[in-house]
């Protein structure tokens, strides 16, 4: 019979390349989850980039489905409204155990695991010489355009918890193409934009960015990763 994993194990870090298709790795993100919660399987955060969709959370309304212009639609299990995937965009789905703490997020604190979601992407922004904020009543991460002044969205979160082990996780633009956008009204927000780390005028590779991720995820949530 499998042995338990110990509580100090290592968080599994995987980046999967090319494009994972979205319902074969929501049933994969799900098997682990069950696995995490059986003590079978350690902690994970798995790197994926998802063909063009959009997917609908708990808080989703219809009406704010514009047009999908042919891009699937997919109804999920996380929180949250409507958001893009695409190439281009990081997503990284964040399985770990909330009935353990992990840095300043105490245990069984949903609340404090978002905001440690955003303080990750924060401090990844910080190293890539972005400044990520947060705003009052938006859950994710923001950036002042530089012409205007105004905010647009950088970087999504969108969790469920379940048994107390966390699923979905955070969507961070690196490249994508933003006129997907058009089809939703991101996040339910319509008078805040989307941004990218392209359109700021930050060029990383994919590889890059992943690398920075990973070293702020260590720091954030007080973990180490293999």
């Amino acid at each position: 019979m499998d042995q338990h994993v110990s509580t100090t194990t290592p968080v599994d870090w995987l980046c999967t390349p090319g494009l994972t298709d979205y319902t074969a790795g929501v049933a994969t993100m799900q098997a682990r989850a069950v696995a995490i919660h059986a003590g079978f399987a350690a902690e994970h955060v798995w790197l994926v980039e998802h063909p063009r969709l959009y997917t609908s959370g708990s808080s989703a309304r219809d009406p704010d489905l514009i047009g999908y212009d042919g891009i699937p639609v997919h109804r999920t299990g996380r929180g949250g409204q409507w958001t893009y995937h695409g190439p281009g965009q990081r997503v990284a789905y964040v399985m770990l155990d909330l009935r353990r703490d992990h840095g300043s997020v105490p245990p069984r604190d949903v609340r404090h695991f978002v905001a440690g979601l955003e303080t990750w992407l924060i401090d990844a922004l910080a190293t890539m010489n972005v400044e990520g904020q947060r705003r009052p009543g938006r859950v994710g991460v923001w950036v002042a355009d530089p012409k205007t002044g105004s905010d647009q969205k950088i970087a999504a979160i969108g969790v469920r918890v379940s048994h107390w082990i966390t699923t979905h996780g955070i969507a961070l633009n690196v490249t994508p193409d933003l006129s997907d956008y058009s089809g939703i009204v991101p996040c339910g927000l319509r008078d805040h934009g989307v941004t990218s780390l392209a359109a700021l005028g930050v060029n990383m590779t994919m590889t890059h960015v992943d690398a920075v991720l990973r070293t702020s995820f260590e720091r954030v949530f007080g973990v180490r990763t293999h």
